[in-house]
């Protein structure tokens, strides 16, 4: 009997997950960052009693530090929409520093890419990952930024303010979002463990994510009011949130105006205070895009959402798919077969089913059947409104040939 000689069986190797990889992708900084400040803020709320004095200076600092970001990092830097003098330059440098979301040039730099690039793979916080990306996720995760998208930052790079905070930036967030409250709660009147715990980092993690909104909520919420073709929308809800960053519909379809909002009744702080440092001569050259093309995209979308509304009402069968009658075959349908028939603008018309129901009377409508009424609807008896033509739509049968 011969040997039976087993072939060898190959099986494809498993490679393991390269783990090593995958933790070297995790930004580790941001991950302790937005993870233990939220830890320490809530230690700080059960271990610390709020005296009212940092209570109200917690509400001040914070307040100073968000317009470093949005008067500073996203009005000034990001997009242009007016221009600062020093001074100004300066102050919002220092305060968006306490606001600890990394440096003018950091920030500004990728919302320029944002911009440019919404709602696509090329944008860092692109809302279509969903809500916790573009909220948090899109920093936990160091990107390949050749696979994000390009934005010019040359103007960025030549501002000898934006290149000293951002050589600086370390040292000036430990000494504006941490030393100073600190020492303002401390020295001012004793309370400094309130200082450090409230006005340093229970202030910075509610602007973290007060800003973080501005990426997720803005993009999630709202009204499209200019614009349907991107996920950017205008909510009062965000606008209370991120100090008027909420009307983010408008922002993105006008990005070069130094407003969020342009009614008198919206609430925006942030063009508020620019609009209070250009009467004091520290901003000036407030860009506003022109009021007659902002209310074409307005009126554009209040016609596109009528639209909609429009193609799901019924307006009858059309007159192109109705059948044409010559005037005999029309008198042989009323005389012939008794058919409730009459004539406006060379429309035929079954009123059998409104006989009853005319305002004006059964009689009046009764003695226009088999008859031409386009002159006793049009105003030779009465002149009927628009109700009454649109209900007219529903009951056409026919036209007449000429």
């Amino acid at each position: 009997m011969a040997e039976v000689i087993e072939k060898p069986t190959y099986k494809t190797p498993v490679r393991p997950v390269d783990e090593r990889a995958l933790v070297q992708k995790i930004h580790w900084f941001h991950v302790v960052l937005l993870s233990t400040t939220p830890l320490i803020a809530l230690y700080g709320a059960l271990t610390t009693e709020v005296q009212m004095k940092t209570l109200y200076f917690t509400i001040f600092y914070y307040i100073m530090s968000a317009l470093g970001i949005t008067a500073g990092y996203h009005r000034l830097w990001s997009h242009v929409t007016y221009k600062a003098t020093k001074p100004l330059e300066i102050y919002l440098a220092l305060a968006s520093s306490a606001a600890v979301q990394g440096s003018i040039f950091w920030w500004s730099r990728d919302h320029r890419v944002h911009h440019r690039y919404t709602d696509t793979p090329r944008d860092p916080y692109n809302a279509l990952e969903g809500f916790f990306h573009s909220h948090l996720g899109w920093m936990l995760i160091k990107k390949d930024r050749r696979q994000l998208g390009y934005a010019d930052t040359s103007d960025l790079k030549s501002n000898k303010i934006v290149r000293w905070q951002h050589n600086y930036y370390p040292l000036l967030v430990l000494i504006f979002a941490i030393i100073v409250p600190t020492l303002v709660c401390g020295l001012g009147w004793g309370d400094w463990r309130g200082g450090f715990f409230y006005a340093s980092v229970t202030k910075v993690v509610v602007l973290h994510h007060a800003t973080f909104c501005v990426n997720s909520l803005a993009h999630t919420i709202g009204v499209s009011t200019y614009d349907d073709s991107q996920t950017a929308k205008d909510s009062v809800i965000t606008a209370v949130v991120t100090l008027g960053e909420g009307y983010h519909n408008f922002h993105h379809e006008f990005p070069g105006d130094y407003r969020n909002a342009i009614r008198f009744y919206q609430y925006d702080p942030t063009k508020w205070f620019i609009r209070l440092m250009s009467y004091f001569g520290l901003a000036y050259d407030l860009k506003t895009f022109p009021k007659n093309e902002i209310e074409k995209g307005f009126i554009e979308m209040r016609l596109k959402e009528l639209y909609k509304k429009q193609a799901k009402l019924d307006y009858g069968i059309a007159l192109e798919k109705l059948p044409t009658y010559t005037p005999q075959e029309f008198n042989t349908q009323v005389q012939g077969y008794k058919k409730q028939w009459m004539v406006i603008d060379n429309v035929v018309y079954d009123v059998s089913s409104f006989v009853e129901d005319h305002p004006g009377g059964k009689p009046i409508i009764s003695s226009g059947i088999g008859k031409d009424m386009t002159n006793a609807f049009t105003g030779g008896v009465y002149k009927h409104h628009r109700a009454a033509h649109n209900l007219l739509a529903q009951l056409r049968v026919g036209t007449i040939k000429a």
